[in-house]
């Protein structure tokens, strides 16, 4: 099974229907009256965008491989060139190394009646966002005014969030609020969203902590957020950049539903994260937890993960109690979590974590009890096995699954024992 630490982003797919925007020639289908008798209807939906065709110097562009193009080469096509692939790629590395006047002459063709449209463009996006990252402070507030208004609907928009996220990244403070304020009363709504998570992670990331007045809107629905796909992530960002005073009472609510967490798919990685980046009374609420659960959650899908980040994260007393904890046999039947965790498909991998960072004598009693199991295992793998197999093979259909499941065990065993040669 991959042990994948972290979570992967989710991001939309571009749109096949895209929209170009530029200074093409449009054409639109002859009404029915001027149609002759007898010739085929060719009607369209009146809703329906114009056909758009490209421009001759757009077609020589993509045509012409020798030719040096330069940014006057293209004066007056700026829009329909940053709405083509090539040509919003061209434009986009000539504005890293333009001339403020030859900024200023592009800047001129887009603001301010093509901003919008470019914002949500699969292509012009871009454009966009490298006015923002290498344009004039002038020119960064005449976009971020012009997205006033539309703030959410960029958000939610899947170029457009891009784009949001870069102005946050590169206008001033007080234009940071105004977007602020636009998105709070939606907050929630955009950390659900595969497109505004990211927006608000950016904003969590670049806007001093005491402008995201939306940060308590978070206080009651943290277990709401932590168990989502999107939600976690944005947890995350927040217990590593917003200041003491606002992320206690959320840590606080982490914290007493921690146990929920760590056996939930998104849960998990919030608390691995109060493990591997928390203070370290975070740590020891979370082993506090860990503790007398054992052999339970090292066998969980998701919780198994977290046992594991303790074991590398914990302090070294804790870490010494977490491995103790594992070589302690249960009163009364002599139960060995070392031989359970050695047999499940996920506290297989707990353990060896616990091979892994156990220290001086611990480490040698932990090595030697597995050594033992390893021994007792292979001996019932080798003889109990086959007389299992030879007796239902020829009766029971179910004895293929039978022999498919000890094959894998021997395997096991066997990598089991040359980790613990490699590792001592």
């Amino acid at each position: 099974m991959p042990r994948s630490r972290t979570y992967p982003p989710v991001r939309s797919s571009p749109s096949p229907n895209r929209q170009v925007y530029g200074s093409g020639v449009e054409y639109t289908p002859h009404s029915p009256a001027t149609r002759g008798p007898g010739t085929r209807s060719n009607r369209r939906d009146a809703n329906a965008p114009p056909i758009q065709i490209r421009s001759a110097i757009l077609d020589e562009f993509r045509g012409d491989k020798t030719r040096k193009w330069e940014l006057n080469d293209i004066k007056g096509f700026i829009v329909e060139f940053s709405c083509d692939q090539h040509g919003s790629r061209f434009i986009q590395q000539k504005l890293e190394s333009a001339s403020s006047e030859e900024r200023q002459a592009i800047f001129d063709e887009i603001a301010p009646n093509y901003t919008l449209r470019l914002m949500q463009d699969v292509f012009g996006n871009y454009v966009i966002q490298k006015v923002f990252e290498f344009g004039t402070q002038a020119q960064k507030d005449i976009l971020a005014t012009a997205m006033e208004g539309h703030v959410l609907q960029l958000t939610l928009q899947v170029y457009g969030c891009r784009v949001v996220q870069k102005a946050v990244e590169h206008v001033l403070p007080e234009q940071q609020s105004v977007f602020v304020r636009e998105i709070e009363p939606h907050v929630l709504r955009c950390v659900k969203d595969s497109n505004g998570n990211h927006v608000i992670q950016k904003m969590v990331q670049c806007v001093p902590a005491e402008r995201l007045g939306f940060i308590k809107s978070f206080r009651g629905s943290v277990r709401e957020l932590a168990t989502h796909p999107y939600g976690c992530r944005v947890l995350q960002r927040c217990l590593e950049h917003i200041t003491e005073d606002l992320i206690r009472p959320i840590r606080e609510e982490l914290h007493s539903i921690a146990n929920k967490l760590m056996v939930d798919q998104f849960g998990n990685y919030v608390v691995q994260f109060l493990l591997e980046h928390g203070k370290p009374q975070d740590k020891a609420l979370v082993v506090v937890k860990l503790r007398g659960q054992l052999l339970y959650l090292a066998r969980h899908k998701f919780a198994s993960n977290v046992c594991e980040r303790a074991l590398l994260s914990a302090d070294i007393d804790s870490r010494r109690m977490l491995i103790d904890e594992i070589m302690m046999n249960r009163p009364g039947d002599g139960f060995n979590l070392i031989t359970a965790l050695m047999r499940d498909q996920y506290g297989n991998y707990v353990l060896q974590r616990a091979l892994t960072v156990s220290e001086g004598e611990q480490r040698e009693v932990l090595f030697a009890k597995v050594r033992a199991e390893v021994a007792q295992m292979r001996r019932f793998a080798s003889s109990h096995s086959k007389h299992l197999i030879s007796s239902t093979f020829s009766r029971d259909s179910r004895a293929n699954i039978i022999l498919n499941l000890l094959q894998q065990l021997n395997v096991f065993l066997r990598n089991t024992l040359k980790w613990v040669a490699v590792h001592k």
